[in-house]
């Protein structure tokens, strides 16, 4: 678990608060539901306009990796690949059939069938980049989606102001009414600018940094892979990934 993220969402929200409560401001005051439903509705929906079912639903299905990534272990990774190096110098490439049946990894899985299946080095290259850059550009499209509702929130905090202070002008020959019209109108640019700057777009950031690092691992099992095919000798395979270590 991403402990670092946690705390940077706890933070972020205490600092507002806190700093609201040092300027002699109270809690209450920054929780508006009609605010809270045009900012949020109104960002959602733009989102949602914007972007395909596909991507939107795999922007949920990768959203928890900001507090739990994928365990992409770069130093188990090339473990594994000296090991599979060693076991296909004893027994040949075929017995890392079994191997594969082992593999609980869907690309490695894969790539380790079509090595045992003596695939041509250049055909298991081709085959498995089009998987890694067809997940890859799945992903960045997930992350896009928060990405742009990031973009958008401000601008419907606005909205949310002006219809509050449309709320305003219209009744202000009713006292009552002119404080929760104004609390609209600044707690939406808020929430707005809030949102964008403390969630979404971090999100969105830290989804594509995450994106990226499964790229390089799966590039590096894929060299790996290869090196395997080829008969490199295992210290050697180990020297050549170590660079991606750096």
């Amino acid at each position: 678990m991403d402990r670092l993220s946690l705390l940077g969402v706890v933070v972020g929200i205490a600092a507002i608060f806190g700093g609201n409560m040092l300027e002699g401001g109270h809690v209450e005051t920054l929780l508006n539901g009609a605010a809270a439903v045009i900012v949020f509705g109104g960002t959602l929906g733009a989102g949602l306009l914007q972007t395909s079912l596909v991507d939107v639903q795999r922007a949920i299905q990768i959203s928890p990796w900001v507090v739990v990534p994928p365990a992409d272990d770069f130093y188990q990774g090339i473990d594994k690949i000296v090991g599979w190096s060693m076991h296909s110098r004893r027994y040949g490439l075929l017995g890392l059939e079994k191997q594969a049946e082992l593999e609980p990894d869907g690309f490695l899985r894969k790539g380790l069938q079509l090595v045992a299946d003596g695939t041509e080095p250049s055909q298991v290259r081709e085959i498995l980049e089009v998987e890694i850059n067809i997940r890859e550009q799945r992903d960045l499209q997930g992350a896009r989606f928060f990405e742009c509702m990031g973009g958008y929130a401000p601008t419907i905090g606005i909205i949310g102001a002006v219809l509050g202070l449309i709320h305003v002008m219209t009744n202000l020959a009713d006292p009552e009414s002119l404080g929760s019209g104004i609390a609209t109108a600044f707690v939406a640019t808020v929430y707005g600018v809030g949102a964008a700057n403390l969630l979404l777009l971090p999100v969105a950031s830290k989804l594509r940094g995450v994106v990226l690092r499964q790229y390089q691992y799966r590039e590096m099992m894929l060299e790996g892979l290869l090196a395997v095919v080829e008969g490199q000798n295992p210290t050697a395979i180990r020297s050549r990934l170590d660079g991606y270590l750096k």
